[in-house]
């Protein structure tokens, strides 16, 4: 995941301060330092880094901070601010034509994923937005990248312009819009040509066709794995086309993260979109303050109750809490809340949005093998309809051919349906609002402790903030 070094160096550097009293401004210079080191091996610019630590350092030794009842918790709000502020400060909005249709460059280099998160992007703006996006095929020059956007389009059942690779883009882009003017189309999605390396006749090409199309965004895709090429690479896109935007790609990746973080500050551009993952739907609007708090270990419960909503059935999820209620809950029910799980994303990753849980013991060696998902999957299809209806009547006889017809061992059937009858417990102690035995969710391994140790940490959050209230009152 991305950020993971940086991440765990500036909370270590946190956590030092956390521990003091009463703070110096040697203390503040200490923690700085190890700021600095965290951001530079993270490959974030130098004169990033140098106007970042100034910045913070400056503001966190004046006396309101240190002589302040807790001086720690200022600061690391003074860094997180600025880490906010460094990354852009706020969400950035697709600009929208006045008249329809809007129109959309799509520039970068040769292998940063443009094609692929052209399609990501007309995806989101179908689903998320309810519009009619128009992918148009303007790269003529790389092999199989019109039949590469053309399969994406049917995919996705959203309409592809195309006019084969005799014709030029300058041409297309224009015939495009058009086609969408006639149709009612909202966007237009034009994926241009990119090359191993930028060169003149790139540019000519791309800004003749930015004049035809006159585009309300030209967003370029970046692979954050670059480091810092990344962020050279902006800054001469940015210098001849006047781009709009930054969507990084590959920020799921092992990257350091030095290109979200520098990006901004050297071309004066915000970062619109992060692909997070190799899935169609794994594009996201880049928050700036989310990512902060989540590279300073405070969660994202924002990002996690959005995920929450986007995949969990509203209707479904109703009907598992009747289910639960009259102690319904069997094996189809299991398979399919293990499937909307997963369609959240890995669970440690999940996990660590919950505010303090990213230094919770233990989460760092905890990785759930999408594998045993499916070996749990194999084993409930190895039951009849009846028997996943009715767990009470899985005899040993039948545990055993589920055994076989699952290819898994008596011993793993075993368990598996043990931890099915926990999880129906806890679930069912959940939804009459005690939270006690959340180790069942996970069985009793670390998954368990730290789900309890999640909803416990929740609980008395609230519970001081009623008693704050009541307090007041």
């Amino acid at each position: 995941m991305a950020f993971e070094g940086l991440s765990e160096r500036l909370q270590n550097a946190m956590a030092k301060l956390r521990k003091k009293g009463k703070i110096s401004e040697a203390d503040v210079k200490e923690m700085m330092r190890e700021v600095r080191l965290a951001l530079l091996e993270a490959d974030v610019n130098f004169k990033v880094v140098k106007d970042f630590v100034k910045t913070v350092s400056d503001r966190a030794v004046g006396a309101e901070v240190l002589e302040s009842l807790s001086p720690a918790q200022q600061v690391i709000k003074i860094v997180n601010e600025e880490l906010t502020a460094l990354m852009g400060g706020e969400q950035s909005q697709i600009a929208v034509a006045p008249k329809s249709p809007t129109v959309i460059m799509m520039v970068g280099l040769q292998g940063a994923g443009k094609t692929t998160t052209a399609g990501k992007l007309a995806l989101l703006l179908k689903k998320k937005q309810n519009r009619k996006p128009l992918l148009v095929a303007a790269d003529i020059y790389r092999p199989a990248a019109i039949q590469q956007l053309e399969t994406l389009g049917k995919q996705l059942d959203i309409p592809v312009f195309s006019l084969g690779d005799q014709v030029s883009p300058v041409e297309i882009a224009k015939q495009a819009i058009q086609k969408a003017k006639d149709e009612h189309l909202d966007y237009v999605l034009i994926d241009t040509a990119g090359r191993l390396h930028i060169d003149e006749t790139l540019m000519t090409e791309l800004r003749d066709v930015k004049e035809v199309s006159n585009p309300s965004e030209i967003f370029l895709v970046v692979d954050a794995m670059t480091g810092q090429d990344a962020v050279t690479v902006a800054d001469s896109f940015n210098e001849q086309l006047d781009v709009t935007g930054v969507i990084l790609t590959k920020l799921d990746g092992d990257t350091r993260g030095g290109a979200a973080l520098s990006i901004r500050a050297v071309t004066g551009k915000p970062i619109k979109f992060t692909g997070q993952g190799e899935k169609l739907e794994d594009l996201e609007p880049f928050y700036p303050d989310r990512m902060a708090s989540r590279i300073l270990g405070m969660g994202d419960m924002l990002t996690l109750i959005e995920k929450a909503q986007q995949d969990f059935d509203e209707k479904k999820a109703a009907e598992m809490t009747q289910k639960l209620k009259e102690n319904s809950f069997d094996f189809n029910d299991f398979i399919e809340q293990m499937d909307q799980l997963q369609n959240m994303g890995p669970l440690e990753d999940i996990l660590k949005m919950i505010p303090g849980m990213s230094n919770a013991p233990g989460l760092d060696q905890m990785k759930i093998d999408p594998k045993d998902m499916g070996r749990m999957k194999a084993i409930v299809l190895s039951m009849t309809p009846q028997e996943r209806e009715n767990p009470d009547m899985l005899s040993q006889s039948r545990r055993r051919r589920i055994a076989r017809g699952s290819a898994r061992p008596i011993a793993e059937v075993n368990r598996m349906i043990k931890q099915f009858n926990e999880s129906k417990k806890m679930m069912s102690k959940m939804n009459k609002g005690n939270f006690e035995g959340m180790d069942g969710l996970f069985g009793n391994g670390i998954g368990g402790k730290i789900g309890k140790m999640a909803m416990n940490s929740m609980i008395r959050k609230n519970k001081k903030k009623m008693r704050k209230k009541n307090k007041k009152r």
